[in-house]
């Protein structure tokens, strides 16, 4: 049995394939979805979305968003969505550096949040490029 895996950013729709199962990143922790969940709709954080169909387990560095689960589809609406492949470690970390820098400066509330933002889903990305390495 497999359960829909939909994942959609603003851009464009990112995968859309029946899988066994999914691991999110959401706002309390990782969950794990298999066929036939309960019902729920939750915040994603940024971190690493997984997913497995058949032997090939497959991840992305994922942004903030929402997943919605039902007891045959599994929804993520997320800000990005990136493959290691598509993860250019330099240029990231060059942000990162960047984006650091600026919470010493004086930023208004929405600037730092924006700001920390930011940097979660970098490090999301960074994480993803170096789990791939070791």
């Amino acid at each position: 049995m497999a359960i829909q895996l939909d994942i959609v950013t603003p851009e464009r729709k990112i995968f859309s394939d029946e899988v066994d199962v999914v691991v999110v990143p959401g706002i309390e922790g990782e969950m794990g979805v298999l066929p036939q969940h309960a019902p729920l709709v939750t915040t994603l954080a940024p971190g690493e979305l997984r997913y497995t169909k058949g032997n090939k387990d497959e991840e992305l560095a994922i942004g903030q968003g929402f997943v919605e689960v039902t007891a045959s589809k599994v929804s993520v609406l997320t800000d990005m969505a990136m493959s290691d492949d598509e993860i250019d470690e330099t240029a990231v970390q060059e942000a990162l550096e960047r984006a650091e820098k600026s919470l010493s400066e004086k930023l208004d509330d929405e600037d730092y949040a924006a700001t920390q933002a930011a940097i979660y889903k970098m490090m999301a990305q960074l994480n993803l490029k170096k789990k791939r390495k070791g």
